[in-house]
């Protein structure tokens, strides 16, 4: 493969089909158009005019445009489709040039392939052949985008060194052209509020041009003034700017949600502190109630000790005074005491007769019903009962009722299991109970 083969071949690869080149170049069109109107000539010239995509369309807008170009392979596929094109060296193109005979002078990526001090001679060349009025657009690979500057600009070995956007502007100023403009081109589209590091690196417009013109009369200068002040693509400064604006956004968001969790948690700390400190105070206060309780409970005991103590004594007094020899002494007397406090309680009241019997009959049972329980005692009362008859028969009528009553409720225990006539006899036995208890 010849030389010439291998650049078409690198450029057909890498910077993209005619298509998408002329489509890239229609940006410059608002800043041509005006030449075109104001310029009774319409002669152009693009240095390293390469596939010639740019001669293309300023032929489709009016201008006469001519290329140079040292490649005969880029030569050939201008000459393919009818272009007016010639091998030559830029420089020495331009200094052939007339003076003030060109409207338009171009040079797309071509200025990092020479040293910087024939850029400067470029643009000093380019300054004396333009008319009036005329325009210079050097576009350049950019290496404010870090990826460019750092990587895709040395794919290329015929390039020499990047040229700085401000550095480029300086030296056509410098050159004497009135004015010129930054024009950052082929930027990718961004995501809105998703701007990352990747996007810092490789998002700035990969390439740039530094459109200038020459000066001329006012009424020329400004119809040119709405393309001048227009803005174009994205800078290093801008996105970083925004990137930085994004993420301290982001952090005075964090910052903001920080301190309000701070705030809450300060809020947490201190009712946590107030909890704790009436725990303590509960805590103190159980343990004076406790001591409290404790104080009681032992005022307690020592009573209930002092009050043994003194049941003790009255106990020890009391057995004393029940074994002393006055109070068996004084037993009958106590004994009398009681019934006799009775019989006087029934004489006010006018019962004491009733009263009296109602005592004997009741001595009279018990101690029948002591007899009863003894049977040598019993059997000892009936021969003695037996001498005298009418003293029998008057105890058996009295102890009748008792016998009756004693037979009467063993009686009623099973009242279900009885006959009629077994309840009638029942009956007028609780009747006689009842008068004999009368008499």
């Amino acid at each position: 493969m010849n030389q010439p083969d291998f650049y078409r071949a690198f450029e057909d690869r890498h910077r993209g089909s005619r298509e998408l080149i002329k489509a890239r170049l229609e940006v410059y069109k608002p800043f041509v158009q005006p030449l075109r109107d104001l310029m009774q000539s319409s002669r152009a010239l693009d240095l390293g005019c390469g596939r010639g995509e740019w001669l293309e369309l300023t032929e489709q807008w009016g201008f006469d445009g001519q290329g140079v170009d040292l490649s005969e392979g880029m030569l050939e596929a201008c000459r393919q489709r009818g272009l007016k094109v010639e091998r030559d060296d830029a420089l020495q193109k331009l200094h052939s040039m007339a003076p003030g005979s060109l409207v338009l002078i171009t040079a797309f990526h071509l200025i990092e392939h020479i040293p910087f001090d024939q850029v400067r001679e470029l643009i000093d060349a380019s300054r004396h052949a333009l008319c009036p009025g005329g325009l210079l657009i050097l576009e350049t690979p950019n290496p404010e985008n870090l990826i460019v500057g750092a990587t895709n600009f040395y794919l290329d070995p015929t390039h020499i060194r990047p040229v700085p956007p401000l550095l480029l502007s300086f030296a056509t100023e410098h050159a004497g052209f009135t004015r010129n403009k930054v024009v950052r081109l082929q930027q990718p589209e961004l995501a809105p509020g998703r701007l990352g590091i990747s996007d810092v690196l490789g998002a700035v417009s990969p390439d740039y041009s530094v459109i200038c013109q020459k000066a001329a009369d006012s009424d020329v200068m400004q119809r040119f003034d709405v393309a001048f002040e227009g803005e174009h693509g994205v800078s290093l400064e801008s996105l970083a700017h925004d990137y930085d604006a994004r993420w301290v956004a982001k952090f005075t968001a964090y910052d903001s949600q920080i301190d309000i969790r701070m705030r809450q948690m300060h809020a947490h700390a201190r009712q946590a502190d107030a909890r704790a400190r009436q725990a303590r105070i509960w805590a103190q206060n159980a343990e004076a109630r406790s001591d409290l309780t404790e104080f009681k409970l032992s005022e307690a005991t020592a009573l209930l000790l002092r009050i043994e103590q003194q049941l003790g004594v009255a106990q020890a007094h009391l057995h004393a005074v029940l074994e002393s020899n006055s109070w068996r002494l004084t037993a009958p007397l106590r004994a009398l005491i009681k019934p006799a406090r009775r019989l006087t309680h029934a004489a006010r009241e006018g019962r004491l007769g009733s009263g009296i019997k109602r005592r004997i009959k009741s001595l009279i049972r018990a101690t029948a019903a002591q007899v009863n329980r003894r049977p040598l005692l019993k059997r000892s009362a009936h021969r003695i009962l037996n001498c005298v008859p009418p003293l029998k028969r008057r105890l058996a009528a009295m102890l009748a009722p008792v016998q009756a009553a004693a037979w009467t409720d063993n009686m009623t225990q099973a009242p279900d299991t009885l006959s009629p006539d077994a309840c009638a006899i029942l009956r007028q036995l609780k009747q006689s109970q009842r008068g004999l208890e009368k008499i």
